[in-house]
């Protein structure tokens, strides 16, 4: 089951300013019209009387021209006309009642309405800035989801099911990645997470992916797959460097699953994986673990691969940092082994369910980083290819997961 953030639809539209459609789309703070206009009474009321108590030597109405400009901060373009018009009135009628020469009245009035329709002007300004994010933002995340194939996946070796859901906050649009591909030496299996966030860590997150599938099945072995993503970050971090970017480097985690049922992994600077199985998670214990993708020129040794324990009806769990560094209100990092001792009898589609849940009731829907999470079975016996048969890998997924 794939389980992400779907964004409004209407930042894809032609949104204007101002209307509902684009101030929801934005999510665009407002405040009720009863609190704000009752605020707004009180507040003109009791500036006249305090206005009328100080005669002419200090005049309080016109300081309520800046009124239009704080709700220009949060409130609507409506709610900030309607506050706009009240006080122009307000001033206006103020300005004509206390008298003076003509040029004091007619300078204090085009103040007080060049002073109103700033503050409108702010607020149109500030929402339509928030639509064009939207829309980037928007299309940023369509672009991931576009790159990273959905979820479940079937090979011959393991059914993989997934959780990914990107944060779609402006610049905080993150690089976490995963592919399962089938290849001649078994199934090949990568999660990993772009160090930095914004469109240039989704670019290095896309050259990994790029260089895994082709790598995948072409290298025979594990570490000659590694070595690949290796050379295709160095040669991302040659490009942002000639363009100005910052050179990053990537978390990755890479299975070898073989038609024997032995699992290898290599693991770069990755989070260890868990394994769910006869009731109890545990963390898998890896060895073995070298520096992080791009960083392999600091490091004298070799990237090694390792065996991991994969028992039949057992769980392999895969994530991504923006599982374990999930905060609360508190600032308590998510307990994901403690969970996951409550969900270990779990299915897979039931576990990711479970988890996403957890996540969201955990932090309370604010989310800093991305989330991806891939929970690998050894595939059913009746799913695997017959030689000469070429069903493609969603005929045989919708058997498997339909019974048959």
């Amino acid at each position: 089951m794939t389980i992400g953030l779907q964004h409004q639809a209407g930042t894809r539209g032609a949104l204007l300013p101002g209307t509902d459609a684009a101030e929801a789309a934005v999510r665009a703070p407002k405040v009720g019209n009863p609190a704000l206009f009752g605020g707004l009474l009180l507040l003109t009321a009791a500036t006249v009387l305090l206005d009328m108590q100080s005669g002419d030597d200090l005049r309080l109405v016109p300081v309520l021209v800046v009124v239009p400009a704080l709700v220009s901060v949060f409130g609507t373009i409506r709610q900030t006309v309607g506050v706009a018009s009240w006080i122009m009135v307000v001033g206006v009628v103020s300005r004509l009642v206390s008298g003076g020469t003509f040029w004091d009245i007619t300078s204090s009035i085009i103040f007080t309405v060049v002073a109103c329709f700033l503050g409108v002007g702010a607020c149109a300004l500030r929402i339509r800035h928030a639509i064009e994010i939207a829309r980037l933002r928007s299309a940023a995340v369509a672009l991931q989801r576009q790159i990273l194939r959905p979820l479940p996946i079937l090979t011959d070796q393991v059914v993989a099911h997934g959780t990914y859901a990107p944060i779609e906050e402006d610049r905080l649009v993150g690089g976490d990645i995963y592919e399962v591909v089938s290849s001649p030496y078994g199934t090949r299996v990568i999660i990993g997470d772009v160090q930095g966030k914004g469109l240039a860590a989704i670019g290095a997150g896309f050259a990994v992916l790029g260089a895994f599938r082709e790598a995948a099945i072409r290298e025979p072995t594990l570490t000659g797959v590694v070595d690949a993503l290796e050379d295709a970050v160095a040669r991302q971090n040659t490009f942002s460097a000639q363009t100005g970017e910052i050179e990053r480097f990537v978390t990755a985690l890479v299975l070898g699953l073989d038609g024997d049922g032995r699992v290898e992994a290599v693991n770069c600077g990755h989070l260890p994986p868990r394994l769910l199985h006869d009731g109890v998670a545990c963390a898998v214990p890896l060895r073995r673990t070298s520096v992080p993708l791009g960083l392999a020129e600091l490091s004298s040794e070799g990237r090694v691969s390792e065996r991991l324990d994969f028992p039949p009806g057992a769980t392999l769990l895969m994530f991504t940092d923006g599982v374990t560094e999930a905060r609360d209100a508190s600032g308590a990092f998510y307990p994901l082994d403690t969970r996951l001792g409550r969900w270990s009898q779990l299915a897979p589609p039931e576990l990711l369910d479970a988890l996403h849940g957890d996540l969201e009731v955990f932090s309370g829907g604010v989310r800093r980083d991305d989330i991806a999470v891939l929970a690998l079975r050894r595939a059913p016996s009746g799913s695997r290819r017959r030689p000469g048969t070429a069903a493609s890998g969603a005929m045989r997924a919708a058997e498997v997961f339909s019974g048959r």
